[in-house]
């Protein structure tokens, strides 16, 4: 079996009082794309700093590409990429010098760089940027270098740190069009961190992890499954009497919202039909919904990804322990 490409073991980091990871274990196949999906505040760039060796741990263990990120922290870096949250290219650089100059910085043989730069530039569609200063390059034209830099040394790993934060949704897809394109190239291992749901939904598993320890940890499709539950909602011309009326006959119990008429049953498809021929009020709508990662957030957490932000952002805010730490 192979090792994996991150293993991490009760890994903690605290600042004074603190914890901003607490407890958490897990491992990474090598090629898979595992995401860490949490808001900010969770301990999510904690924790990728951690395995980057930007910053030490207070205790546990943590492994990347085989080695381990305390006793073996030069060939960690050589082994890995990184895409931050803020831009770090150099703006009077264009953006071939930009990858020349990580080539150099990680001792890239000449070959090797100008190999690689030009399928790179290609991938990422930059070939007619390449020689443009970055400065005169749109946000989204830099997260794709940036992620075109991360993999120039051919990284086992390469660690996305909330890639598409601040960019429009427009830009976010064109972004992941390239990132699942570069997976099938490159057959990189991919950490990705992220509060988006959308591209937590790309993972191969994802952990959620919420005031620095993780809650659950699985496929996407199995943390919806975990949820248990479709959501039905109708309209009818009188929902507390539908209500009444499906309660007797069908021994389900539904909710009075605002959007109307909501059941959660096992298989909503199923359910509908049933539920057409008991109910003598007419119907003016339906809608069946899958569990979705919000639904799972919720479950596992007891709150909303939003709120969780919000809440998160107070808290930081609040502490002068980590006032000059990263939000995360």
């Amino acid at each position: 079996m192979a090792e994996p490409a991150v293993e991490v073991q009760s890994l903690y980091k605290t600042f004074g009082d603190f914890h901003a990871v607490n407890d958490v274990s897990f491992s990474v196949a090598p090629g898979e794309l595992f995401g860490f999906l949490g808001p900010n505040g969770a301990g999510k760039t904690t924790t990728i700093s951690i395995l980057c060796t930007l910053l030490k741990l207070s205790a546990g263990s943590a492994r990347v590409a085989g080695y381990d990120v305390v006793t073996q922290s030069s060939q960690v870096r050589s082994s890995i990429g990184l895409v931050f949250q803020d831009i770090t290219l150099d703006d009077y650089l264009t953006g071939a010098e930009n990858l020349k100059f990580h080539a150099v910085l990680y001792g890239c043989p000449p070959s090797q760089v100008k190999e690689r730069t030009a399928p790179l530039l290609e991938m990422v569609g930059l070939v007619d940027r390449a020689d443009q200063q970055v400065r005169f390059y749109s946000g989204g034209m830099k997260r794709r270098l940036e992620i075109a830099r991360g993999l120039l040394h051919a990284p086992s790993v390469l660690f996305l740190d909330e890639p598409t934060i601040g960019l429009d949704p427009q830009t976010r897809l064109h972004i992941w069009d390239y990132v699942d394109e570069l997976r099938v190239r490159e057959s990189t291992t991919m950490f990705l961190t992220t509060h988006y749901m959308d591209e937590a939904e790309r993972c191969d598993r994802i952990a959620i992890i919420d005031q620095g320890r993780i809650v659950a940890i699985d496929t996407p499709d199995a943390l919806k499954a975990s949820v248990g539950t479709d959501v039905v909602t109708i309209e009818t011309a009188d929902d507390a009497a539908a209500r009444v009326q499906v309660r007797e006959s069908l021994g389900v119990e539904g909710d009075l919202t605002d959007d109307g008429l909501r059941f959660k049953v096992a298989d909503g498809e199923a359910f509908v039909p049933r539920l057409f021929d008991r109910l003598e009020t007419g119907v003016r709508s339906v809608n069946v919904r899958r569990p979705s990662l919000d639904d799972v957030f919720i479950e596992y957490t007891g709150r909303d990804i939003r709120d969780a932000d919000v809440n998160a952002g107070d808290q930081m805010r609040a502490s002068p322990m980590i006032r000059g730490f990263r939000k995360n």
